[in-house]
């Protein structure tokens, strides 16, 4: 699918503030220059503004990306709306390669507004993990009129799990499988099946014999298998971890570990396999078995391994505005700033194939820009302005205590 055409803004400039580019050392008194959308130039104090651009002034602020948190459920699990707003899985059979999260996406969830006034620009949604393959995720800025304005990549990944959550779920409405084996079964199954699909495609092409029937399911998944898209892994216990590694081994397709708590424990063979890992959500109490193992000190270990690490909320589970403030909780346990902070940006957009467009400050890349009062990873500093390619989409009003945000 085309990526959203938003409409763009008109060239800014935003100065005086301390500029953090993420890719790049910190600029004092720096400005960024948005031309046309798109960030045109990144300098210091000698970067003079250009004739008739609209001049914000940031002095005494910070100047950041907007932050990125690969995984939630935004607008698929909407909140405050009960059953009518969970759109996260289609549970009619253990195998949903075909559907896509992206139908299921309503930009009226307030979770989207939390999340811009909480610095976080740019999302991932995915399906739920109540299925062995629960379907295709998307890439998306958290501003929009629909969904298809929001679009960066779709699909950005497949969804699939391991683990308590497809057992549990497919186990209590007596539809196979409803084990560990038997879920590591069925996406096997589901995968060979793909294979052959492809293998039946290409002997098509070669001979020119008559078209194999599609098969949406397969489909999808022969994307998985020729390294279009990510396997995008839900796996927390280190067993599950070692089975989402022997599964990728086995299939060569590219594997991205989600969650991931109990990842510290064979950091070392995550490293090997060269597999980035989002983890989180950080901030939860010990609610299932899975979970008995969490640390704090999760990203800070695997980070230290040599495994890139991007931080999530999985919101709902932990509100996506909070996203922040579990990566500054990260560096109280353990995970050096600078890695904490790509690990919020540049990070998570290069596990989703956007980062040729955001995650940094970067001429060329677009122009999603957020005023922080302060260091972000102070719990006093908020959001005071955020655009989206190059037009202003929020502002806080202190003397109302609330955020503006623009219509979209």
């Amino acid at each position: 699918m085309a990526s959203g055409q938003l409409p763009r803004g008109g060239s800014i400039a935003i100065t005086g503030g301390r500029v953090v580019p993420v890719e790049g050392d910190p600029v004092e008194g720096g400005t960024v220059l948005i031309v046309d959308g798109r960030i045109a130039a990144v300098g210091g104090p000698g970067l003079a503004p250009p004739p008739g651009v609209d001049v914000i002034d940031a002095t005494g602020r910070w100047v950041l990306p907007g932050l990125v948190d690969a995984h939630t459920h935004l607008g698929a699990r909407e909140e405050g709306e009960g059953w009518a707003g969970h759109d996260t899985n289609e549970l009619t059979g253990p195998v949903q390669a075909h559907v896509r999260v992206l139908d299921a996406i309503n930009p009226a969830d307030e979770g989207f507004r939390d999340a811009i006034a909480g610095g976080v620009l740019a999302a991932g949604i995915t399906p739920g993990s109540g299925n062995p393959v629960g379907g295709q995720t998307v890439a998306v800025r958290c501003w929009g009129r629909t969904v298809d304005d929001m679009v960066l990549r779709s699909p950005a990944g497949m969804k699939s799990a391991l683990g308590e959550n497809p057992k549990r779920v497919l186990g209590e409405r007596r539809v196979n499988p409803s084990s560990r084996l038997g879920t590591a079964a069925a996406i096997r199954a589901a995968l060979v099946d793909a294979a052959d699909y492809l293998e039946k495609e290409q002997e098509q092409d070669s001979t020119e014999r008559k078209r194999v029937s599609r098969d949406l399911k397969l489909e999808a998944l022969g994307r998985v298998l020729r390294r279009e898209i990510p396997w995008r892994q839900h796996c927390h216990r280190a067993d599950d971890i070692a089975t989402a590694l022997r599964l990728a081994a086995e299939f060569g397709y590219d594997l991205v570990i989600d969650h991931g708590t109990e990842g510290y424990l064979i950091a070392d063979k995550i490293a090997a396999a060269g597999v980035p890992v989002v983890t989180g959500p950080l901030i939860t109490a010990r609610s299932k078995v899975e979970l008995r193992n969490r640390t704090m000190a999760n990203p800070g270990l695997l980070a230290a391994a040599g495994i890139t690490v991007a931080i999530a909320t999985d919101h709902p589970v932990v509100p996506v505005h909070l996203l922040i403030v579990q990566a500054a909780l990260a560096v109280r346990d353990g995970l050096d700033r600078e890695t904490a902070l790509r690990a919020v940006t540049i990070h998570p957009a290069r596990i989703m194939r956007v980062a040729d467009r955001i995650g940094s400050l970067v001429p060329g890349k677009e122009g999603d820009v957020a005023i922080w009062s302060g260091d972000p990873f102070d719990i006093m500093s908020r959001v005071e302005a955020a655009y989206i390619a190059g037009r202003e989409v929020y502002r806080y009003d202190y003397r109302a205590r609330s955020g503006v945000f623009a219509a979209p």
